[in-house]
């Protein structure tokens, strides 16, 4: 049971970073049906910028944690107004091919900036751990969950309570209702890139600690972001986060109790899961099945 509990706290902790990554997916994915494949490079060239503000400007990690959130915000929504907006009445492939575009633009760029060494990312967290009942709680696990669920949380509260959160669901669900009403729904959708790219920049530097901080850091958490938001659901943004969750848990239990599943098994399970789910439930967990009468 101890090895038990160790394990869940560890995979919570990963679930998070997953599910974080997954809302930034299914955020954009609702508004415009288009999956944004530069979402993990995104995360990646923000976490550089925050690794940069450390080690270069002299600040502390809370402070170019809540900078870093500011810069990827508001790169998020220049980033839709000037490339992706002229792009709306496109087709879906040619918005597709441009988030393709932007995937290696961000992993040239940072390669170039700062180089392709790999680099010590600090952790805001210390590396001991509580021992309660026997079982050791890593510190900086249980701290990776509650900032990135935390922020989860913030934006939750952001589309459930406020009149601007409540205009970009809305504007979401219906852009075309929408602007009938007067929602200028291209800002809106903006904004949700702002949104994504704040959320992504939350699961960059969460996992940089573990993982060091490369170009291409995050592109396996993509891929693991994209099967949790298929698990839950692309339509679900509770879904996003209930699925990433239940992957980082489901990927750690493999792991430890079964033994031909090792570590560089856990990303092809991670797409056999995807697979799973797609030949069984296309919809996922918590998504709906849509009927169109032809």
């Amino acid at each position: 049971m101890q090895q038990f509990f160790q394990q869940l706290v560890s995979g919570l902790a990963d679930g998070a970073i997953f599910g974080s990554l997954a809302l930034a997916l299914v955020l954009i994915y609702k508004a415009t049906e288009v999956i944004n494949f530069a979402q993990g490079e995104m995360a990646m060239f923000t976490t550089y910028i925050s690794w940069s503000l450390i080690t270069h400007h002299g600040f502390s990690f809370w402070e170019a944690f809540f900078a870093t959130l500011l810069i990827a915000f508001v790169g998020g929504v220049l980033l839709q107004r000037t490339l992706i907006r002229p792009l709306e009445r496109a087709s879906v492939l040619t918005t597709v091919m441009a988030t393709i575009a932007l995937l290696v633009i961000f992993n040239g760029l940072a390669a170039w900036i700062w180089s392709p060494q790999l680099q010590f990312f600090p952790s805001p967290f210390p590396t001991t751990s509580w021992v309660i009942g026997g079982v050791h709680i890593s510190k900086q696990d249980l701290g990776t969950f509650g900032v990135t669920i935390g922020c989860v949380f913030v934006l939750w509260l952001f589309f459930r309570f406020t009149k601007l959160g409540l205009a970009m669901r809305a504007g979401a669900l219906n852009p075309a209702a929408a602007r009938l009403l007067g929602v200028r729904t291209s800002w809106l959708l903006a904004l949700g890139w702002g949104f994504a790219a704040a959320l992504g920049a939350v699961s960059g530097m969460m996992v940089a600690p573990t993982v060091f901080l490369t170009p291409n850091m995050m592109q396996a958490v993509l891929i693991y972001a994209f099967a949790a938001a298929v698990l839950g659901g692309l339509e679900s943004p509770i879904g996003a986060v209930v699925g990433g969750l239940a992957l980082g848990v489901m990927l750690n239990m493999l792991g430890t109790y079964v033994h031909p599943v090792t570590s560089e098994l856990r990303l092809p399970v991670a797409l056999g899961v995807l697979l799973v789910v797609l030949l069984i439930k296309p919809a996922g967990l918590f998504g709906r099945v849509v009927v169109r009468r032809v």
